[in-house]
């Protein structure tokens, strides 16, 4: 078992050659190179290890397939930390034999899995070396489909390979200085569970109280919903003294004004191309 931590970037799919472009001028990154990836998401009927909050999945690269188990984790200051188990396979076929000893064999029928849906995409790939820290940097394009439905998948992920963890961070703030992009704390498989019907998140109520992180994932399910998020001031106070104490009030107020105007979150990401400058700032001080 390993641990995961990442951050995760919504990119329009016509700033995809803007990401290129910021990575081509860092001295520091060196490109690895491009492959695609086929990944089936496993689960239930009845969604049991999606209520699990865990994912299941068996990718190819190639001629190379990889089972691996992620449990949907926590978020920590915009980084998404999780378990992971990953494991070889000679074919495309699901082990469940190599489940055995996680989690999952005690809470879900195993014999009853099946694929759920698809995430499928192209992968260019850099790492980055920093400040004694290695960062994997991703930029994903393809789509998540399910059955005959099909959404486009457009994103850039920092994942930490080793050392100081706060690299991350400034690698993601740098890019969104750069290019318009979201702070995604919904995943892949979130996604995937979404769009075939098997996954419904609902919104918390405007009063609640949110925490910058609740408010981040508020904004990201919102996303996902196609939905605006609404709250009122008093629910939003810790989020406006992150602001201040961020220094990004004013990137604030513009994406308060909007909020209040009943702007869907995908039309907000359309409308405020510092947005996700304004999510990662928010992160960093929460």
């Amino acid at each position: 078992m390993a641990e995961e931590l990442e951050i995760k970037l919504t990119v329009a799919e016509a700033d995809q050659q803007k990401v290129q472009a910021w990575l081509s001028n860092d001295e520091a990154a060196d490109y690895i190179g491009e492959k695609s990836l086929i990944n089936r998401y496993f689960d239930t009927p009845a969604a049991d290890l999606n209520r699990q909050k865990a994912a299941l999945r068996v990718r190819q690269a190639g001629d190379k397939f990889i089972q691996t188990l992620k449990t949907r984790g926590e978020f920590v200051n915009g980084a998404h930390r999780r378990q992971e188990w990953e494991w070889p396979l000679p074919g495309p076929d699901l082990s469940l034999g190599l489940l055995a000893d996680t989690p999952l064999a005690d809470r879900v029928n195993l014999a009853e899995l099946e694929v759920v849906f698809e995430t499928n995409f192209q992968r260019c790939i850099w790492m980055v070396r920093q400040n004694g820290a290695e960062v994997e940097v991703v930029l994903d394009s393809g789509t998540v489909a399910s059955g005959d439905q099909s959404v486009p998948l457009s994103e850039v992920e920092f994942e930490l390979k080793a050392g100081n963890s706060g690299v991350l961070m400034s690698l993601a703030r740098g890019l969104a200085e750069q290019v318009p992009v979201f702070l995604n704390l919904v995943s892949k498989a979130e996604q995937g569970y979404f769009l075939a019907g098997l996954y419904q998140p609902e919104l918390l109520p405007g009063d609640h109280e949110l925490s910058v992180t609740e408010f981040l994932h508020q904004l990201s399910l919102g996303w996902l919903l196609g939905a605006p998020i609404e709250f009122s001031d008093s629910a939003l106070s810790q989020v406006q003294r992150a602001a201040v104490e961020a220094k990004v009030d004013g990137l604030w107020q513009e994406l308060r004004q909007e909020m209040a105007s009943g702007t869907s979150v995908a039309e907000l990401v359309r409308r405020l191309p510092r947005l996700g400058e304004l999510q990662l700032a928010l992160a960093s001080v929460s």
